[in-house]
Formats: structure tokens, C-alpha cells, sequence
């Protein structure tokens, strides 16, 4: 089963850890007994792998003609989605984009890059949900931009400081790959 291979694989890279002493600073200041790291994750051929494949058995009934998120994460998520997704059927050719932090100072000074159309159904990806601030400025980026957004994806869905709910307040479903609980059920089981 995809699900619990790819919280093996979790566990296999080292991308989870759990300490419900000591925790994780996270990037908004606050604590976490969790430290997910998607980055390391990605790393790993068979890990992107189980990741595309599971994001292909979330998404494939959706109407996308993009995918991106904010640099850099989203970056290799989304080729990742995009390969599998043409393979699995021939065709089905999903653009990928990213969102700059900021726009770039010269050259067309874009914030979205890519090849992405006025009108196109964009899915945002991330990697790990926590408070819903880096999908949510996808989200208006690619609005701004002209985009059609009404789904995201993520990695790993933290279940911590209202992230889904933040970007369903925006008209935005949450897809997710696997949540925290997932991960700390597959480290009891490991341990």
C-alpha cells in the first residue's frame, strides 16, 4: 500500500523525528514535539517516487493544467508530480510553476515563473502544513497571476496551528498526502 510505504520511507531517510521533550523550533518561533523534513525526503529516487505516486492517487481526477508552489520546496514536488503524472497517462502534460519570495529585480521581474496561462486550474503543492502561510502566499501569487486555484496538496499535513482551516477560509480544499499522525503511528511502530 502506498500510504504506509511512503511512511516507511519517512522512516527510512530519517525525515521524521519526534521528541516530546525537548521538540523543534519552527519557522514561526513556536515549538513542535515533530520535525518533518520533506527536503531530505525528496533526496531519495525511491522516496520521490512513493511521493509522486501517491500524489497521483490523490489527484488524478482533478482538472489541472499546472502545478507549483513557493520556491523552493514546491519545486521538486511538483516535477516530480508532473513526471508521473505524463507517464501514467500519455498526454496529460501538467506545466509546473514556482513562486519566487520575491519578485526578481530585473528581466520581467516576475513572482510567478513558469509557463503558466491566464485561466489555467493551478493544485498548489508543499511539502509540510503547519500554519497554511506558504500555501496561502502560492495562493495569491498564482491568483494574481491570473490562476484558477480550488485545491492544494501537501506532503504532510501537521494538524498544528490551523493550517487547514486558514486555507479552506481562502476556497482552497486541502489534499494530503499523509498527516502527523500517520508518521508518529508509523515511529511507534518502528520503535
Amino acid at each position: 500500500m502506498l500510504h504506509d510505504d511512503l511512511v516507511a520511507a519517512f522512516q527510512k531517510t530519517q525525515s521524521f523525528k519526534w521528541d516530546p521533550t525537548g521538540g523543534f523550533k519552527l519557522a514561526s518561533g513556536l515549538m513542535s514535539p515533530f520535525y518533518v523534513d520533506c527536503r531530505t525526503l525528496m533526496a531519495f529516487p525511491h522516496a520521490r517516487h512513493l511521493v509522486a505516486q501517491r500524489a497521483w492517487e490523490v489527484t488524478k481526477g482533478l482538472e489541472v493544467d499546472c502545478l507549483g508552489g513557493l520556491e523552493i520546496g514546491a519545486i521538486s514536488i511538483a516535477t516530480t508530480i508532473s513526471d508521473f503524472a505524463y507517464l501514467a497517462t500519455p498526454r496529460r502534460e501538467w506545466r509546473t510553476f514556482f513562486v519566487r519570495k520575491q519578485p526578481k529585480d530585473h528581466g520581467l521581474g516576475r513572482l510567478v515563473e513558469g509557463v503558466v496561462q491566464v485561466g489555467d486550474r493551478a493544485l498548489i503543492v508543499d511539502d509540510v502544513l503547519t500554519s497554511g502561510g506558504s500555501v496561502l502566499k502560492a495562493i495569491t501569487a498564482a491568483r494574481d497571476a491570473g490562476l484558477k486555484v480550488t485545491d492544494a496538496l501537501v506532503i504532510v499535513d501537521r494538524k498544528e496551528q490551523d493550517g487547514r482551516a486558514r486555507i479552506e477560509a481562502a476556497g482552497v480544499r486541502v489534499l494530503s498526502l499523509l498527516t502527523i499522525d500517520d508518521l508518529t503511528k508509523g515511529q511507534s511502530r518502528s520503535s
